[in-house]
């Protein structure tokens, strides 16, 4: 792997590193205000396929000898597009993002940026990224696998426990209303 690519690499994970200082910083934010965390127990899961992720790209580039491709301005305008998207939800969401499912009695959902548009735009980003990354690194393989068990943990796991916890939020907030 060129330098640039470790460069690339390393840019990667000090920003994932960076996404969960702000995440565990908005949590705390949260759970101050009576915030209430859902699905504890399938965290594990997306931290472990994120990790895996990044392993696989390596043990492809490395090992396998992933295929040598030149650079793709095609996969890297994506991967730019992607990584605006993604910095368009924290800063839509601001205080509530989170890499967790936490929810807020007496909060509104966001309804600004892209969620205007999408209910769950960041898990479409992690998807494209998932594709997209690899394919810079010549990882055809993990190009493939990754987008497939994300979408699996996605649809599974943690959409129906985060739709449960916002759907439990508006009927309190209902309730509340109403009294």
């Amino acid at each position: 792997m060129s330098g640039l690519l470790w460069t690339f690499f390393l840019f990667l994970v000090v920003q994932r590193l960076c996404e969960l200082v702000i995440a565990r910083r908005n949590e705390k934010w949260m759970k101050e205000r009576g915030g209430l965390e859902r699905g504890e127990e399938h965290y594990k899961y997306f931290v472990f396929l994120h990790l895996l992720f990044f392993l696989s790209i390596l043990t492809e580039v490395f090992l396998l000898k992933g295929i040598v491709i030149p650079f793709q301005p095609a996969f890297f305008t994506v991967f730019l597009l992607a990584q605006i998207a993604r910095i368009w939800c924290i800063q839509s969401l601001g205080k509530f993002w989170n890499t967790k499912v936490i929810v807020l009695p007496d909060f509104p959902l966001v309804k600004r940026g892209p969620y205007r548009y999408i209910k769950h735009p960041n898990y479409i980003i992690v998807g494209i990224e998932l594709f997209v990354i690899p394919l810079l690194f010549g990882a055809i393989i993990t190009s493939v696998i990754f987008p497939f068990l994300h979408i699996v943990l996605i649809k599974y796991i943690r959409l129906p426990v985060e739709e449960r916890a916002l759907e439990e939020v508006m009927t309190n907030n209902r309730k509340e209303d109403s009294d």
